[in-house]
């Protein structure tokens, strides 16, 4: 019986390293990184959502113009506007639209369509 076992845990020993060696040396993984601008449109809406959502943190129109850059934008306003307003006719939700519109407005992109989604800061007022 301990024969067995002997002869059981030198063949996992074996097969390991050869495992690891045929993982790690013969055939190791071959990534292939892709870049941003090959995403497909619907992942390049995607990620302008997301800088969307970072202008709401940093408000710096040039920073999510350069971010946009990424995914191959050229024209990063206008990207903006059409992101923006295929969003609203899709009803997309709501907090995703209204960032769309304040980065949209921030880069003077603001279309009669957009009005609605604006956020409106209302004025303190003294409780009274």
């Amino acid at each position: 019986m301990g024969r067995f076992f002997t002869s059981l845990l030198v063949a996992l020993v074996i097969g390991a390293v050869i495992g690891l060696y045929l993982g790690w040396v013969q055939f190791p993984v071959q990534t292939e990184a892709g870049d941003a601008d090959a995403l497909a449109a619907r992942y390049k809406e995607d990620y302008a959502l997301m800088v969307a959502a970072g202008f709401q943190a940093d408000r710096d129109t040039n920073a999510a113009a350069q971010r946009l850059r990424l995914i191959g934008v050229a024209d990063a306003p206008g990207y903006i506007q059409i992101v923006t307003e295929r969003a609203i006719a899709n009803s997309i939700p709501l907090a995703d639209i209204q960032n769309l519109v304040a980065l949209a407005e921030a880069m003077n992109r603001l279309t009669p369509a957009m009005q609605p989604y604006r956020r409106v800061a209302l004025p303190e007022g003294d409780g009274g």
